[in-house]
């Protein structure tokens, strides 16, 4: 059975993710089917804009299905898990980058993977349930699906605060962190996707659009800054445990739970990619630099055991939280050379 509906309605190219039993949770299969997608209609006249949607009612899409990386990372084969990321990061940059205007309408949760589906897009929708996350660090790995990208661009330390905590984003928060653009609330979607359809632009959208609703996250901007703004995970755990606010031990207690390594490679991350040069591609790169190690050399592996397979939620890190070696976030983030990313098609 396709876990994807894809077809033309109208104006538009309507790309569904249709897998609800699993969240939505997006498989190699689903990211090529939209890559093909998003090829068959950059030059056909017949669409004149995309519309992304998920069918039912808890989530847009929950992430990446990993499942199969774990399995493979396993046995030793990590090859797998680079050509799922290498080509979804490259489906990434494309919806980023395409050249007609694109829709997502992201109820629900809407993690990692759904992230990099949506996120991207110059049309990002949320409704009253949308629950938007970026909970890498949580299982050994990274902000990632260019994620890292709208984290380097959130206000203040915003980007810190939800790469390394994961704290879920409602719609008003979404907006303020720049994850998404417009609110309408869910029980007008089926008149705004006929709108569009018969239209082909984005009028009726602009039409449809609501004040945002009250972002507590832009209320507790100054308190995140002063929380968040170290240079290395040392200086923010120091800060953390010297402060006496419900926010520090919140973020404390989760921080504790979380991978080292990858909250360390995470910070590190933003901080370069923070800058008038920020790109799409300059962030996938970098992003893809640590994915082509995570398996053999990080702790993705052992985070998805603890939490996905096993469900001990007892994973043991490589590194403990007060001494992460300066030399291995280092080493995640080195150039590729040859394995660099390139955004051609193959």
């Amino acid at each position: 059975m396709s876990q994807t509906n894809i077809r033309i309605e109208g104006r538009a190219g309507r790309i569904t993710l249709t897998r609800p039993e699993a969240l939505n949770a997006l498989s190699y299969e689903m990211c090529m089917a939209v890559d093909q997608a998003l090829n068959d209609w950059r030059n056909n006249d017949d669409v004149n804009l995309i519309i992304i949607d998920a069918e039912g009612p808890k989530a847009f899409c929950a992430g990446g299905d990993i499942a199969e990386m774990y399995h493979t990372g396993m046995a030793g084969d990590y090859d797998y898990g680079r050509k799922f990321w290498r080509d979804e990061y490259r489906m990434n940059a494309k919806l980023a980058e395409y050249p007609k205007p694109i829709v997502s309408l992201m109820h629900g949760f809407t993690m990692g993977g759904g992230v990099g589906l949506g996120g991207h897009v110059g049309a990002r929708v949320v409704c009253e349930s949308s629950q938007i996350s970026m909970p890498e660090c949580g299982i050994g790995f990274v902000p990632d699906v260019g994620g890292s990208f709208i984290l380097a661009q959130a206000p203040g330390r915003l980007g810190e605060y939800l790469g390394l905590t994961a704290a879920r984003m409602g719609p008003g928060d979404a907006i303020h962190a720049d994850f998404a653009d417009h609110f309408i609330p869910q029980e007008g979607w089926p008149a705004l996707i006929q709108a569009l359809t018969e239209t082909g632009d984005l009028t009726p959208l602009e039409q449809a659009a609501q004040p945002a609703p009250d972002s507590p996250m832009a209320a507790q901007q100054s308190v995140i800054d002063g929380l968040f703004d170290g240079e290395g995970l040392q200086d923010i755990l120091n800060t953390l445990r010297a402060s006496d606010s419900d926010l520090a031990a919140k973020s404390l207690k989760t921080l504790m739970h979380n991978a080292p390594l990858s909250m360390a490679v995470t910070l590190e991350m933003i901080h370069r990619l923070r800058g008038p040069g920020l790109t799409i591609r300059k962030a996938l790169e970098m992003e893809y630099r640590v994915s082509h190690r995570i398996m053999e050399h990080g702790d993705f592996l052992e985070g998805i055991r603890a939490q996905i397979i096993d469900r001990d939620r007892n994973p043991n890190w490589k590194h403990a939280h007060d001494s992460v070696p300066t030399v291995a976030v280092s080493q995640m983030l080195m150039p590729l050379g040859a394995d660099k990313l390139g955004f051609e098609e193959d």
